[in-house]
């Protein structure tokens, strides 16, 4: 059984006067434990089919499943991160984390020690009676994987989290959240900008073209860069040659476009 199917996913915004189709014909499967990303031109509905997948907009038609169930139906089994860390300023690094757990009701001594472990595995041990405003933009993001992840989600949304970043820490946090991610076993779909991203990070790409959103190109990266951290691949022979196919059919979609 794959572990989240999408069905000829479609969704139209509906207004007094007009209907826009940003997603047609949706159709993918991704299994557990891997990492896709989903790439292309704005305005092609990535963040819309996040939503859809997420369970926080029902489809004007098609089907989503996780595990066999409607995604709707099990929202706590999904967890989301942003480009921005949302991480309230009032409370504490502690508190911050622990939030969606007191939230759905999951807080004990055992889930609380999970949590602050998995803090200091970021590297962030000593900050938790700290606030946000005393941490970096690559700090503050890393606490909300942290936040995620102590929910324990089965699946993980990241909608170009790194973006934000100066490069040196994106590099770097891209390094952390693929090894915590695969340390964990988790699957995560990214939605991303970013073709070098995409293929440093990535099982599989799903190249999305526009108006209306659909999966134009499917790309499966070679086992030589899966194998490889995220940094490492981008120094690879053939991260480059797989980066120019991508920008090339990027390129002639945005023009269509």
């Amino acid at each position: 059984m794959n572990f989240l199917k999408l069905m000829d996913v479609q969704h139209t915004y509906f207004t007094n006067s007009t209907a826009t189709t940003a997603l047609t014909d949706i159709s993918l499967e991704i299994e557990e434990g891997e990492f896709v990303s989903f790439l292309g031109p704005s305005g092609c509905g990535k963040t819309t089919l996040l939503s859809i997948i997420a369970g926080l907009l029902q489809p004007t038609a098609g089907i989503v499943s996780l595990e066999g169930k409607p995604t709707r139906s099990n929202k706590q089994d999904i967890g989301y991160m942003l480009q921005q860390d949302y991480l309230f300023p009032w409370k504490t690094i502690e508190e911050n984390i622990l939030l969606g757990l007191k939230l759905n009701k999951l807080l004990d001594k055992e889930k609380r020690n999970y949590t602050l472990n998995l803090l200091g595995k970021m590297g962030l041990k000593g900050v938790e009676s700290q606030y946000p405003k005393h941490l970096s933009g690559g700090m503050r993001q890393r606490v909300a994987l942290v936040r995620t992840l102590a929910t324990e989600p089965k699946l993980l949304m990241l909608d170009e989290p790194f973006s934000a970043l100066d490069y040196q820490t994106k590099l770097h946090l891209e390094n952390l959240v693929f090894e915590t991610l695969k340390a964990f076993h988790k699957t995560a779909i990214l939605v991303t900008h970013d073709i070098g991203e995409a293929i440093a990070m990535s099982d599989r790409i799903f190249l999305f073209s526009a108006k209306p959103g659909k999966i134009y190109k499917t790309f499966l990266i070679p086992e030589e860069l899966r194998k490889l951290s995220p940094f490492k691949a981008r120094n690879h022979e053939i991260f480059q040659t797989l980066f120019q196919k991508i920008w090339k059919e990027l390129e002639s979609l945005e023009a269509i476009g």
